[in-house]
């Protein structure tokens, strides 16, 4: 049986990796390679090119409304090699005119010349991984930066770009709370129009997972994400997702269009993409490796892994992403991006509500406060 499709297609971003970091952080399970010899730059930058066109007959017509360089660390890349990416795609694929370009940096790796070729070459929205403004606990969590870098990159990038995001980690090894609430006050005071806050998790295949350090335990935790999240709407921030505050009108819309069960198409090594069509929803994955990304890509075939989502696993793939956002979503949408009608999870839904997971109205679907805290619980309710 073919899987449901939505009736017409939801918006389309591009999301672009850049594999290679200075130091892989403990705690970092992401599709990331130390740069231990001299970055292929260019080699990279064409096999890019080469990925995107091979993927040109899948989104044909279709208009890209953000674009998401991530990593690894995208600011190791020069702005010559950044602007060549981008006109690529500008001629590749037809762009929104508000386009919302963001580009991830680590503080460790950026100037103002960087940042200003950056902005020249059509990037309009920086995130930062600041993860902590306190030197002591940047050195546990293994980043290449200090106290006096981060404060620095993050000052030049509000200084350069119209919108900033910062990346900031709470429940660190040793960390109390006044130290994550410092942290939290600080990147307060500088005013960007978004922060993420992430509780530091040990994910497994990384250092830290198999010599955990002494961490603080759940309680603390718990007190931590409650203090910046009150800290937080009082200097003016919205909790509109998980980790993530924004000022009024500035979410972030790329990662919105993820939650909201948007498509979007991944270039790059071990990037993936989630694709609708007039019959079928699909997901692909590219070679993960830099090297064999760039030897399939150069040869027409980047993409290593394609696959068609069941019928019977899009209502949870939907909520993995929907649920996300505290303010939930409009229940049209269910339908909208699945094509499956909301009756067949009625019966899901309800027990969600009688657990007191999920408030269920004619205009919103959305997580209650419980919901929020115990998300993977709620979550699991769309597996059975």
């Amino acid at each position: 049986m073919l899987a449901s499709a939505p009736t017409q297609p939801p918006p389309l971003s591009l999301y672009i990796h850049i594999p290679w970091c200075v130091r892989k952080c403990p705690y970092c399970d992401f599709n990331s390679h130390e740069s231990r010899t001299e970055i292929p730059e260019a080699a990279y930058v064409d096999a890019l090119i080469a990925d995107l066109e091979q993927s040109v007959p899948r989104i044909w017509g279709r208009r890209v409304h953000s674009i998401f360089f991530g990593g690894g660390t995208p600011s190791l890349f020069s702005p010559k090699a950044i602007d060549r990416i981008l006109s690529n795609v500008r001629a590749l694929v037809p762009l929104s005119v508000d386009c919302e370009v963001t580009l991830e940096a680590n503080p460790g790796t950026v100037d103002a010349a960087h940042f200003r070729g950056y902005r020249a070459a059509g990037v309009n929205r920086l995130s930062l991984g600041i993860q902590s403004f306190d030197s002591t606990y940047l050195q546990k969590l293994g980043r290449i930066h200090d106290e006096a870098q981060a404060m620095a990159a993050a000052d030049l990038a509000l200084q350069t770009f119209d919108s900033v995001n910062l990346d900031v980690m709470y429940a660190l090894p040793g960390q109390h709370l006044e130290h994550a609430l410092a942290d939290a006050q600080r990147a307060c005071s500088l005013q960007p129009a978004h922060l993420s806050f992430y509780h530091l998790t040990l994910e497994p295949n990384t250092p830290f997972h198999r010599t955990p350090p002494a961490l603080p335990d759940d309680d603390t935790s718990a007190a931590m994400q409650e203090a910046i999240e009150d800290l937080l709407g009082r200097h003016g921030y919205e909790h509109y997702e998980t980790s993530a505050f924004a000022q009024h009108g500035k979410q972030c819309r790329h990662n919105r269009n993820y939650w909201l069960f948007g498509d979007y198409l991944g270039i790059g090594a071990g990037a993936h993409s989630k694709l609708s069509f007039h019959d079928r929803i699909t997901r692909e994955s590219r070679h993960k490796h830099p090297k064999r990304y760039l030897e399939h890509a150069s040869r027409g075939n980047a993409v290593e892994h394609q696959w068609q989502i069941a019928r019977h696993e899009l209502p949870f793939e939907f909520m993995m992403n929907a649920l996300r956002l505290t303010g939930g979503f409009a229940p049209a949408l269910f339908e909208l991006r699945t094509g499956l009608p909301l009756e067949s999870i009625a019966h899901t839904l309800q027990h969600a509500v009688q657990k007191g997971l999920l408030d269920v109205g004619q205009e919103r679907i959305a997580p209650t406060l419980l919901g929020q805290r115990f998300l993977n619980e709620l979550l699991q309710l769309f597996l059975d």
